[in-house]
């Protein structure tokens, strides 16, 4: 499974896994390359061919061994917190700017102190957006899991091996929120 939101993702592997020898280095090396790839390859199709990728793209990686389901929960529980809070401020932010006619300094003196409420029924009253109203992924992150396919699995020969079908594929969850039944029927 994996959770992200803004330029930040988090990756959770199986308590058994066995990947690389579950070597820490080894596995943040692999998984920050892959997932640099990954975001090369899909930048055209996501954002479309009219929009260049400007510069190489450098994600930095850490690997984190936590003991319990309930402290992992808490923490995917967190970051998804974190995402709201990021997303209202800098909705309200830009909305103060490109419509509202506010420079950066002034919009930033004006939420300054301000609560969730505050930044509601400005998006409401002056702009006429609600909030709850954004899409998902925005506004809580996206929850992308690995979801098991019933497939007829075709064998052929490749290059004198036998290759198979993948048995399950990517599904992004955008909707969904961390909890515990996000993590008790998604996570590994």
């Amino acid at each position: 499974m994996a959770y992200g939101q803004s330029d930040e993702y988090s990756f959770v592997l199986k308590k058994d896994s066995t990947l690389y020898g579950r070597r820490e280095a080894k596995l943040v090396s692999v998984l920050t390359s892959l997932f640099t790839s990954a975001y090369v390859l899909a930048w055209s199709r996501r954002m479309g061919e009219g929009t260049p990728l400007r510069q190489a793209p450098c994600f930095d990686g850490r690997a984190v061994a936590y003991p319990s389901d309930a402290i992992l929960r808490d923490y995917l529980a967190w970051r998804q917190v974190d995402a709201h809070i990021n997303n209202q401020y800098n909705t309200v932010f830009w909305a103060l700017v490109a419509q509202g006619g506010e420079t950066p300094a002034a919009a930033q003196t004006l939420i300054r102190g301000t609560d969730a409420a505050w930044k509601n029924e400005t998006l409401h009253t002056r702009f006429s957006i609600n909030y709850n109203d954004l899409p998902a992924m925005f506004r809580k992150g996206s929850v992308v899991t690995r979801v098991r396919q019933s497939v007829v699995v075709k064998v052929k020969e490749v290059r004198g091996r036998l290759a198979r079908a993948p048995p399950s594929v990517g599904e992004v969850l955008g909707t969904q929120l961390i909890s515990a039944v996000c993590i008790a029927n998604h996570c590994p």
